[in-house]
């Protein structure tokens, strides 16, 4: 809840690509808002003149290497009751993009943010990949070293969920190399191109497909990546011995207890019982 000020942050969602993709809300906080605090001014100035729209405040830099100096000076502007509109270069601000200091400064001080709701390149492609959609995470952008990578990747190995990443477009051959030789070429996943822009695409198969689409030609324009979730694993009946000898331990009947541990793990009652009456011995 903001304090006695008028004053608000607004992050607003810009266009991927499609200066269409504008809203109303995001056309006029930019010719009414006192800040305009923008990743790169000069394509400020080109979405202003695509919407048709006059900036009528003052306009800042606001990027990833000066965020940390700059933020003060937006807090300051909030504080006074002035409205500060923060836009990146496309999607929303914060996400893999300037903005999270901003909104944890004036959230610390109890002053009002709000946000201009507009174009995903994670949600959009998520939804564009074919892929389970019920449950998802996001992983921001791919670490760059190949060893940090293999240790990421071995993370997703098991990730039950839809992951959506970035990716540098040059970058983006060795990645899905890096990818088939840590999870196999058989995961499924997507690669989105220029999401909402004239040469938009979306190339959908295994992880190897990918791998060789994308080793055969030179990619261009800004990556989104989706990996389907890792095929669930039923662990064998021996593995789970153990955890059936634990619960007999603890006074339960064997069966019983074979019982509940199959149930949970998805094996057969009848083979897990088994499994414990040999590892008890």
């Amino acid at each position: 809840m903001a304090t006695g000020s008028d004053g608000v942050l607004l992050l607003g969602g810009v266009p991927l690509g499609d200066p269409r993709d504008a809203s109303a809300r995001l056309r006029d906080a930019l010719a009414t808002a006192d800040v305009v605090a923008a990743e790169d001014t000069r394509r400020l100035a080109r979405l202003a003149s695509d919407l048709g729209v006059e900036v009528g405040g003052r306009v800042v830099t606001f990027r990833e290497d000066n965020e940390v100096a700059r933020t003060p000076g937006l807090v300051d502007a909030v504080r006074r009751g002035e409205t500060v509109l923060l836009v990146t270069d496309g999607g929303m601000p914060s996400v893999s993009d300037p903005g999270y200091r901003a909104v944890a400064a004036c959230l610390a001080e109890d002053l009002a943010v709000r946000c201009l709701p507009g174009p995903s390149a994670v949600l959009m492609a998520l939804a564009l990949s074919g892929l389970p959609t019920d449950r998802f995470c996001f992983e921001g952008f791919a670490p760059r070293a190949e060893g940090k990578r293999r240790t990421w990747f071995r993370a997703l190995a098991t990730e039950p969920r839809t992951a959506v990443f970035f990716e540098s477009p040059r970058r983006l051959a060795g990645l899905l190399a890096v990818a088939v030789a840590e999870l196999g070429g058989e995961r499924r996943g997507a690669v989105c191109r220029e999401l909402t822009k004239t040469h938009e695409e979306v190339v959908r198969g295994t992880l190897a497909e990918l791998a060789a689409w994308a080793g055969e030609r030179d990619v261009l324009g800004e990556i989104t990546v989706v990996l389907g979730p890792a095929a669930p694993v039923t662990p064998e009946p021996e593995d789970l011995a153990a955890e059936v000898l634990g619960l007999a331990a603890d006074g339960r009947r064997l069966k019983d207890a074979a019982r509940e541990v199959a149930a949970a793990h998805g094996v057969s009652a009848n083979a897990l019982y088994d499994a414990a009456l040999r590892a008890r011995g």
